[in-house]
């Protein structure tokens, strides 16, 4: 998909550079899948705290099922 975007020259160079990435569509598309881990990763925190935790659980019996 064909996009033009006003981008900023000097960050995209230097993501370029610390990435040792050979384009700039490399660079972009890098940046996006780590932008999407990263705010994923973010969502996982989140959820702590709102998990009930079993302190009888026995994760050494329940292997041997």
């Amino acid at each position: 998909m064909a996009t033009n975007l006003a981008l900023n020259d000097n960050l995209l160079k230097e993501a370029q550079i610390l990435g040792k990435h050979k384009s700039k569509k490399e660079t972009v598309n890098s940046a996006l899948s780590e932008y999407i881990k990263r705010r994923k990763q973010l969502s996982i925190l989140e959820s702590f705290g709102t998990i009930n935790f079993d302190k009888t659980y026995n994760y050494k019996k329940e292997r041997k099922r």
